[in-house]
């Protein structure tokens, strides 16, 4: 990937608006090839959903908690020159996270495959057989999609007509839902709910997501749950420092306001503080639909309003962040709270749409792993309860939420933690709308349905703009920070040809 510049020649301007993953990923690979980049971002911090807050010697990240697939991250500062071990210590998670069943049993789920295979044997006898099975399968769905399909703009259907691909596509499970894969290999309740727990995230209910999605089960059970010490906002730092050692200038607090374009281009970007910048291209790494539908003049918009309106949306979430002035007990790094049912939350989210009435949620505690992130002797609590994006959202709801999922907290581990908090903070739609411009407050982008995937996400490349690129999770591959980072560089990697020819 490189823009060959002749001597004297002036580099082509690239302004990137938005400073999370995808946005950080697409600076640094366009001034390693070149350009001149300069990243524009609302909020005082770069990262995105990926920051972290601070408060009495606490430290939260914001949004992303788990590192699954190290290897697209080690790609990324392998093609910088760099390795994870630059930036931070990345540690394998043993139990990878604890599950509470509907019985109030706390269930961990091993790293290693022996262990994991005694589990399912523990519950449904001769199951291990049916998971080694179902793990080839879903290894094969990875390597595929994340070597080949999610490297794809997703600009045409010739980009599929590949050898490989197309070999391969029968044993992708495109048109089978997850719900019935599942069922090929388990029985047991149970088990067939750990295997659909990595869908509940992806925007469908596993009865309308693809079985291709079982390559998130590779990424989970086979490739493991890692967590970089100091914080995953490590991440970020480690992203910002490459893309500055590449020339990428990175202005906090700096909002755009409005594209302006001339013969279907864009000719200025008009920033809130009244200052305007030119630009050879521009990337679109903040929410799609804000751009489209607000940064745009009504004539170079893409979609329309009702094309937005018919998406369907992955979930929203509500958030808390949490200071306890003692060690919790009865509680790993991850865990996630099925005690409830599982297809009645699932309902509320996707089939219609409220606030549940027994919410499915999930608690981190970093600090079971790295003490660096509170104080001694206390405890660094974030609890997360998936919930439907536009959803009315208010303090009361909050509050009467906080209580329920805290009271559950409380009963599944036998201890009292209600009398032990020194300060709580939430974070909902409202919040998401008003730092990240999220259409209707979500959190993870689009649903993965197959009607949602490749093709038929929102284009890369705009439709009426010929120098206006988008990337991250409303556009290929998807949410997520691995498909955050490859959107980036997708991304690059056209304006790189585009500005070639």
């Amino acid at each position: 990937m490189q823009v060959f510049v002749e001597p004297g020649m002036q580099k082509m301007k690239v302004v990137v608006i938005g400073s999370g993953i995808a946005g950080l990923s697409a600076s640094a690979y366009l001034a390693k090839a070149g350009m001149e980049v300069t990243v524009l971002e609302k909020n005082d911090q770069a990262g995105g959903r990926a920051r972290k807050y601070e408060y009495q010697g606490f430290t939260f990240d914001m949004g992303p908690s788990w590192y699954w697939m190290p290897e697209i991250f080690e790609q990324f500062y392998n093609d910088f020159a760099h390795t994870a071990s630059d930036f931070y210590t990345l540690k394998r998670l043993d139990p990878s996270y604890r599950i509470f069943d509907k019985s109030g049993e706390a269930v961990d789920v091993p790293a290693h495959m022996d262990a994991l295979e005694k589990l399912f044997e523990h519950y449904e006898p001769g199951s291990s057989a049916g998971l080694r099975k179902f793990l080839a399968e879903a290894q094969f769905k990875y390597d595929t999609g994340m070597r080949h399909l999610v490297h794809k703009p997703g600009l045409n259907l010739t980009e599929f007509l590949d050898a490989r691909l197309l070999k391969g596509l029968l044993h992708l499970d495109v048109f089978t839902s997850m719900k019935k894969h599942i069922r090929r290999f388990v029985r047991h309740p149970f088990l067939i709910e750990l295997l659909e727990f990595p869908v509940l995230f992806l925007g469908a209910t596993p009865a309308n997501t693809p079985a291709l999605y079982s390559l998130m089960n590779y990424a989970d059970l086979s490739l493991g749950t890692w967590y970089p010490m100091g914080g995953m906002f490590n991440i970020i730092h480690a992203f910002v420092q490459i893309a500055e050692e590449q020339g990428v200038k990175i202005r906090l607090n700096t909002e755009v306001k409005r594209i302006e374009t001339r013969h279907g281009k864009v000719y200025r970007v008009h920033l809130e503080n009244g200052e305007t910048l030119e630009a050879d291209y521009v990337v679109g790494a903040a929410d799609y639909h804000h751009i489209d539908q607000h940064l745009l003049d009504e004539k170079d918009r893409a979609y329309s309003p009702r094309y937005w309106e018919s998406r369907k949306m992955a979930p929203s979430c509500l958030l808390y962040y949490v200071g306890v002035n003692k060690p919790l007990q009865n509680l790993q790094h991850h865990n996630l709270f099925f005690d409830a049912d599982f297809n009645r939350h699932a309902a509320d989210i996707y089939s219609n749409p409220q606030w549940p009435s027994h919410p499915l949620f999930y608690a981190s505690l970093p600090g079971k792993t790295d003490p660096s992130v509170m104080p001694q002797g206390c405890e660094n609590l974030f609890l997360l309860m998936p919930v439907a994006p536009g959803l009315p959202d208010s303090e009361s709801m909050r509050e009467r939420y906080f209580d329920m999922l805290l009271q559950r907290l409380e009963q599944r581990t036998g201890q009292a933690i209600a009398p032990h908090i020194l300060f709580k903070r939430s974070y909902a739609m409202n919040d998401f709308t008003r730092d990240y411009n999220a259409f209707k407050g979500n959190a993870y982008g689009l649903a993965n349905t197959l009607r949602q995937t490749a093709l038929f996400k929102p284009r890369m490349k705009s439709k009426k703009i010929n120098n206006l690129y988008y990337t991250g999770q409303l556009t290929v591959p998807g949410p997520g920070v691995p498909p955050a980072i490859i959107s980036g560089k997708v991304v690059a990697r056209l304006i790189c040809q585009n500005s070639t020819h």
